[in-house]
């Protein structure tokens, strides 16, 4: 079963099991975290309908606090003397996805 979450104004396709690196959330190591799915897929259904979907989770727990790779930021203007050179890294929380649960949801076909 796979479900689609959104965290940090990105969206996510993930199943039970799978490890992401999303925005950083303010919890601890081991702090559990609650989803809510734009979509959930079995092999057969999809269920996108907004009342069926109340219910639905997706469970996961934090396994760490981390950082990106860095990003370089180069500016510059020609014949101007002006170059500008900055580095970023994104924080970022690594969490594994548990349990999908489907509440009371009733199964629809697309």
């Amino acid at each position: 079963m796979q479900a689609v979450i959104v965290t940090g104004a990105k969206q996510f396709t993930v199943s039970e099991g799978d490890v992401i690196k999303i925005e950083k959330i303010e919890k601890k190591v081991g702090d559990k975290i609650n989803f809510e799915p734009v979509l959930i897929s079995d092999k057969e259904t999809v269920s996108i309908d907004k009342d069926h979907l109340k219910d639905a989770k997706v469970h996961g727990e934090v396994v760490s606090q981390t950082k990106g790779e860095k990003v370089i930021v180069f500016k510059k203007k020609r014949r101007k003397g002006y170059s500008r050179k900055i580095g970023h890294r994104q924080l970022l929380t690594e969490v594994k996805i548990g349990k999908i649960s489907l509440g009371k949801v009733e199964k629809k076909n697309a």
